[in-house]
């Protein structure tokens, strides 16, 4: 058997192997018959906190699962995908590694399953937990005190399905985190929650990277972005537009490039939002009565 150069004799990755997390070199991959990226390359270095932003189509969703080892890319011998510094990961074993919560994983539970199974169902990489499994009372214990620092440790006998959407999602990190991965990977993460659950859950997020977790971030809300988020990659198209610190990518110039209409974008304590710019149409700033339309003392171009 071929040794791997990027593993020590005990299995473990090879300090030189480790700097960086992600190291994408000259990949072709389609989705279908559908080319998605062609010669894409990039590298994120562990503990340089990511955000991959880009719009519907720019190829998140393929790189997302490039990186899960969920899709493979085509064979060249000139091109690789390594995670941690090794080109071959048991799936399994990678999730252990790479703690990951999307929000596919959240339709991936059936309703039934109780609160604190999902959280334990990271263990094995698992939906939901099975008579086969081994817990032992150190991950029991383990999970419990997740839950209890995502706050919801009260809910861990409650069914999966009764839960808020913010409540599910933080369970997902939780059965992300019972592993003590060393970087996050999360797909939009803030998607379907309501303000306080998404000012919530982003908070949790920063508090994760100044613990010394590496996260990586992909999403299209600029709202989503954390304040410890130091590197932001634009894609486009398959392609990266832009690469650089937050402060140079997050502009208005930029933005509205990326998504091709006029946008303004505002920063404000190290957070982004973005708004429509100014496209000359104006409307009425007058309050509206009770009852009334807003949309009868609007103008509006022909």
């Amino acid at each position: 058997m071929t040794k791997d150069p990027q593993v020590d004799s005990v299995g473990r990755i090879k300090k030189d192997w480790m700097s960086s997390l992600l190291d994408i070199c000259d990949i072709s991959a389609f989705r279908g018959s559908s080319p998605v990226f062609e010669g894409f390359t990039l590298r994120i270095e562990e503990g340089c906190s990511t955000a991959i932003i880009g719009p519907n189509g720019a190829g998140k969703t393929t790189l997302l699962k490039l990186i899960a080892g969920e899709l493979r890319p085509v064979f060249s011998p000139d091109s690789h995908i390594r995670v941690f510094g090794k080109e071959r990961w048991n799936v399994w074993e990678l999730r252990s590694h790479l703690g990951i919560v999307s929000y596919d994983l959240q339709h991936e539970y059936l309703a039934p399953v109780l609160a604190v199974n999902v959280v334990l169902s990271g263990f094995y990489s698992s939906m939901d937990t099975w008579q086969h499994q081994v817990f032992t009372d150190a991950q029991h214990r383990k999970a419990e005190e997740i839950m209890d620092m995502l706050g919801v440790g009260a809910m861990k006998e409650r069914p999966f399905g009764g839960l808020s959407t913010g409540e599910q999602r933080r369970l997902l990190l939780g059965r992300a985190l019972v592993n003590d991965p060393r970087a996050l990977l999360f797909d939009e993460p803030t998607s379907g929650l309501d303000l306080r659950a998404s000012f919530h859950y982003r908070g949790l997020l920063g508090e994760l990277m100044r613990r010394g977790r590496t996260v990586v971030l992909v999403t299209h809300h600029i709202h989503e972005i954390p304040t410890g988020i130091r590197r932001v990659v634009l894609l486009k198209e398959g392609a990266i537009f832009a690469d650089g610190s937050k402060e140079e990518m997050l502009t208005s110039k930029r933005l509205s490039a990326l998504f091709d209409y006029p946008l303004h974008a505002v920063a404000h304590n190290g957070t982004y939002q973005v708004f429509p710019a100014d496209t000359g149409e104006t409307t009425s700033r007058q309050p509206c009565s009770a009852g009334q339309d807003p949309r009868s003392s609007a103008t509006y171009p022909a």
